[in-house]
């Protein structure tokens, strides 16, 4: 692959942290390499390949020269500077939901829909899908190629990383402060989240779901090119530090066998399946943390569906590498590649 100049918009956060590591992992074809975050940030030197970087100050004549762009700072940042990359000439791959739901941008996952990447248009931007979404529908998208999905029943159990770095300090400290018999403080979520478990991911939309359980509609549909796609979901915090998991229930054209299903999904890119619960096999967050792939388990019939068209799973992915800075990265591999 031929060397690029790259750029991190948001390199001081979880997922530009996360970025730079896997950059380095993969071997990511870097000809120069360009940090970028808010000015209380400048100045800071963040280590790639055991070199130290200066991080520089986001402005809107930091893309001068650069190929790839990824961005992760916060959608109002990838609004307002995604722009003046593409005029720069950069392709962008954007890390936000600034742009998903804008019909001419596009949304990928490698797995799924890779030819959709080389769409960016005029625009040259492409979105990360959210990373819950990411979870689902890696263990979906081989399935529905096979049986025709009809409709899907998603109920997810989201890590409170998910939520920010203040969020994740917030569970830790109730858990200290439980522990030396403190009250517990609420600041960054609507709940308290230790012991506890909080219906409620993202703004309540007027039809009483939230954005966060409307993403997996939305999504789902234009990364599988699925506009007849039905689908529902329920979308909790949970008190877990790190991987979000999911529970899909699965409604096919044609009928299907859990055992159809583990050879399908065993060969399937991105995945790894862990299904064998009389050995206590199944995938959990625990062990599913700093993990490429999504791992999917407790695949059965589902018995309320007629005819064996229905399939229930579990499935357990990092949000932070395949559902944020992973997925982005092996968009940007697609790229180089071509």
């Amino acid at each position: 692959m031929p060397e690029v100049n790259v750029a991190i918009a948001g390199a001081t956060g979880a997922v530009g942290e996360e970025f730079l590591r896997l950059l380095a992992l993969r071997n990511y074809p870097i000809k120069s390499l360009r940090l970028l975050a808010s000015a209380r940030s400048v100045g800071k030197k963040l280590k790639f390949k055991g070199e130290d970087v200066t991080v520089e100050e986001l402005k809107a004549d930091s893309f001068k020269g650069i190929d790839h762009a990824f961005f992760s700072a916060g959608g109002s940042i990838s609004k307002e500077f995604a722009p003046h990359a593409a005029k720069a000439g950069a392709i962008i791959i954007d890390n936000t939901s600034a742009f998903r739901y804008e019909k001419e941008i596009p949304l990928v996952v490698p797995e799924i829909n890779p030819q959709d990447a080389f769409e960016y248009g005029e625009r040259r931007i492409i979105a990360n899908p959210n990373c819950t979404t990411i979870v689902a529908l890696l263990p979906t998208f081989p399935l529905h190629k096979q049986f025709g999905l009809k409709r899907a029943v998603m109920s997810s159990y989201q890590a409170i990383s998910g939520a920010g770095a203040q969020a994740m300090e917030e569970l830790q400290q109730q858990m200290r402060d439980w522990a030396a018999g403190k009250p517990l403080t609420i600041k960054h979520q609507p709940k308290q989240i230790a012991f506890n478990v909080i219906p409620r991911i993202d703004a309540f939309q007027d039809n009483g779901y939230t954005k966060e359980e409307m993403k997996f509609l939305w999504e789902g549909q234009k990364i599988m090119h699925h506009p007849a796609l039905r689908a529902t979901a329920t979308c909790v915090r949970v008190p877990v530090l790190r991987s979000h998991a999911v529970s899909l229930n699965l409604e096919f054209e044609k009928p299907v066998t859990p055992e159809a299903a583990r050879e399908i999904l065993g060969k399937a890119p991105g995945m790894v399946v862990q299904d064998d619960p009389k050995s206590e096999l199944y995938p959990i967050p625990l062990e599913r943390s700093m993990q490429d792939e999504i791992a999917v388990g407790r695949i059965r019939q589902d018995i309320s569906v007629d005819g064996n068209r229905g399939l229930c799973l579990w499935a357990v992915g990092d949000q932070i590498m395949k559902g944020a800075a992973l997925n982005a990265i092996q968009i940007g591999e697609l790229l180089a590649k071509r």
